[in-house]
């Protein structure tokens, strides 16, 4: 039995050494490690890492929304004088359409022109020609009457100069005059950037040394146009003003100034005696008056023809500017002061911006003041 017990003594030891012997070939547990990167043989020299390097920060990618380019605005459409004429239009709504031409046609139509502050003398000369050629021509419907009405009215505002003199080689002066709040200063504004557009060289001249802020107003404008503007104290001569704006433009080779006067009312006999002297200054070497504007508010109605009036004879107005013809004018004060005083109207404001400022067409407007 000793032999048995010795051999299983042996075998266990065996076993044992061999345990041993496996767990220290065994290398200690551990972090995993990457396998070493792929080599390759150096033409020249030891081996050379061919693999790719791995950023140490990963790179932030944004998305950024691309804002749409705004869509361009429009352009302005200007007002015409079909809109503006609506209220007036609405005067002859009632005769066209008629069948006959009655006497109740005339009564209405005579009404419809005075309405429209064509005055009553103007009225009456133009009725007394229709009947004529109602007549003569045989006309018989309401619509054949207001046809003829407008071809008589075409036929006596054509022919006048409305043209805004310039005289070459000259310091033209373009004085403008009328009552307070009628747009003289903003007239003078659109009309000089228009000037300076069309490639003249503008001097304003502040005259209104009364009213508050006006030269202010003036110097505002005269930035927008590109014009040179010369200005004086608050309560300064007018006359002083507008002849050193004068003196200055000659010695700058400008060949137009504009120059602004203080509103004033046209029964103050002594204001219109300033208005004269400023008028007779304005005209001295080098100064050349080529242009005396009244400017009227389209609104006043039959107070324009007054003040046309007085303003032609202290002045000598050469045209008249129309402004604020809007929604609630009427208009047919342009008819009055032509066929009354033989002053043809130059110019109409339609709006508020420099293009709004146009020449004045008397075919569009009598058009406008009788088609919807």
């Amino acid at each position: 039995m000793w032999p048995v017990i010795v051999i299983a003594v042996v075998v266990l030891a065996l076993v044992g050494v061999g345990a041993y012997l496996l767990t220290a070939r065994r290398p200690a547990a551990g972090p995993e490690l990457e396998p070493a990167p792929p080599t390759r043989p150096s033409v020249d020299g030891p081996a050379v890492d061919t693999a790719p390097t791995k950023p140490d920060v990963e790179p932030v990618i944004e998305e950024v929304a691309v804002e749409p380019e705004p869509e361009p605005e429009p352009p302005r459409r200007r007002p015409t004088f079909r809109e503006r004429l609506a209220k007036a239009r609405t005067a002859f709504a009632g005769i066209l359409g008629r069948s006959a031409i009655d006497q109740d046609t005339w009564d209405d139509l005579e009404e419809a022109l005075i309405r429209a502050d064509v005055g009553i003398g103007p009225a009456t000369d133009l009725l007394d020609d229709l009947r004529a050629r109602v007549t003569d021509e045989g006309l018989e419907t309401g619509d054949q009457l207001i046809e003829a009405l407008k071809v008589e009215m075409k036929s006596r505002l054509a022919g006048s100069d409305r043209s805004l003199r310039m005289d070459d080689d000259e310091t033209n002066v373009w004085l403008f005059v009328g009552v307070n709040g009628v747009g003289k200063t903003t007239t003078i504004g659109k009309l000089g950037k228009r000037q300076v557009d069309a490639g003249h060289t503008v001097m304003m001249a502040a005259g209104d040394t009364f009213r508050a802020a006006a030269a202010e107003q003036l110097e505002t404008w005269s930035g927008r146009a590109g014009a040179d503007l010369v200005r004086g104290a608050e309560g300064a001569d007018p006359s002083a003003i507008i002849f050193d704006a004068i003196q200055s433009a000659s010695s700058k080779g400008a060949d137009l100034v504009l120059a602004d006067t203080a509103g004033r009312l046209h029964t103050k006999t002594n204001l219109m005696d300033e208005l004269r002297k400023v008028r007779r200054v304005a005209d001295k070497e080098p100064g050349h008056v080529t242009e005396v504007l009244l400017v009227l508010d389209a609104t006043t109605g039959q107070n324009g023809l007054v003040q046309a009036r007085q303003f032609t004879e202290a002045v000598e107005v050469t045209g008249v500017v129309l402004t604020k013809l809007d929604g609630s004018a009427k208009g047919g004060i342009v008819f009055a002061i032509q066929s009354e005083l033989g002053i043809p109207v130059k110019l109409v404001g339609l709006g508020e911006q420099v293009e709004d400022l146009i020449d004045f067409d008397p075919d569009e407007f009598v058009d406008a003041l009788f088609e919807g």
